[in-house]
This record gives C-alpha cells, sequence and structure tokens, in this order.
C-alpha cells in the first residue's frame, strides 16, 4: 500500500520564457526546477502553492492568477510513498526573484531549459507544458536517475481529471 503525500509545483512565465530554481538542498539538490513543496495542515493546495514561491524565491502570486496545468505522480521502486504533485503556472506574479537559502532561480529561454541538470522525467513532460497542453503524468523511478516506465495523457480539462479520479 502506497502512502500518498501532495506537493505543490510552481512555474513562472514570461514572454518566451521560464522562471526555475536551482535547488540547493534537501531533496533534488543540484537540480533545476520549479517551486513548491508540500502542504501545510489546513492548507489549500492553492495557499500552498503561493506560499512555497515566496518562500523559494520571495515572489507574490495570487492564488486566483495560478492555473492548474496538470497532475504528476511519482513513486520510487522499493519505497512506500506515491508523490502527488500538483502543477501550476502563472505569468501574473509581484516581485524580481531572489535567491533564497533553498533555491538560486533564473529565468531561461524555453528552447533553452537545461534538462541536463534536471529530472530525467521534466525532459518528458516539459514539452506538454511548454505547448499549453493540460496533463497527467505518472513515473515509476528505480533511484533517482532511472525512469522504469511512464505514461502521460492529455487532458481536456483538469476539472474532468479529478471528477475522474474521485
Amino acid at each position: 500500500m502506497l502512502v500518498k503525500k501532495v506537493f505543490t509545483l510552481v512555474f513562472l512565465r514570461k514572454d518566451k520564457e521560464i522562471l526555475l530554481g536551482l535547488k540547493k538542498r534537501g531533496f533534488g539538490v543540484n537540480k533545476w526546477n520549479g517551486f513548491g513543496g508540500k502542504l501545510e495542515p489546513n492548507e489549500s493546495i492553492l495557499e500552498a502553492a503561493s506560499r512555497e514561491l515566496k518562500e523559494e524565491c520571495c515572489v507574490d502570486v495570487k492564488t486566483v492568477d495560478l492555473k492548474n496545468i496538470a497532475h504528476l505522480e511519482f513513486t520510487f521502486e522499493g519505497e512506500p510513498t506515491l508523490m502527488d504533485v500538483r502543477v501550476f503556472s502563472t505569468n501574473v506574479f509581484q516581485g524580481t526573484p531572489q535567491e533564497t537559502d533553498e533555491m538560486r532561480p533564473k529565468w531561461f529561454h524555453c528552447d533553452q531549459v537545461p534538462f541536463d541538470e534536471m529530472w530525467p522525467d521534466d525532459r518528458i513532460w516539459f514539452p506538454y507544458m511548454l505547448k499549453g497542453i493540460l496533463f497527467y503524468g505518472k513515473f515509476h523511478y528505480k533511484g533517482f536517475d532511472t525512469i522504469l516506465n511512464h505514461h502521460i495523457e492529455e487532458l481536456e480539462s483538469m476539472e474532468s481529471f479529478y471528477d475522474r479520479h474521485k
């Protein structure tokens, strides 16, 4: 039996650029990624996404401006946890991204995403996100560098996906 843990992942966009952060400590250290993390008690997924963005790169975003663009699930061989990741994107935010103890933010042109310094699954699902396609992705890893299997499903809407998976 897998224990599900919910996480948020937020990507800021402007023009043809995407903001990524180099993780400086903890899970995913030395990898470029979006901004996010675990939900706090009594916190909504949108509130968690907004809070984590503020904590990790000092940028404010209103929850109404976060668009749910994907749902990702990650499992790891021999581990009892299913990482349930809600992915959000926005181009409406306040502030200039700043380095924190956890992340070093940097804008990348969308055709220069540093996939060799990211999680292996990013190379598979980022193209959907960059093209504005809603999707569900499931990835099963051996260790942190080898994807044993994966599945990507394009979605008509996030609402219909969540209705089917209640």
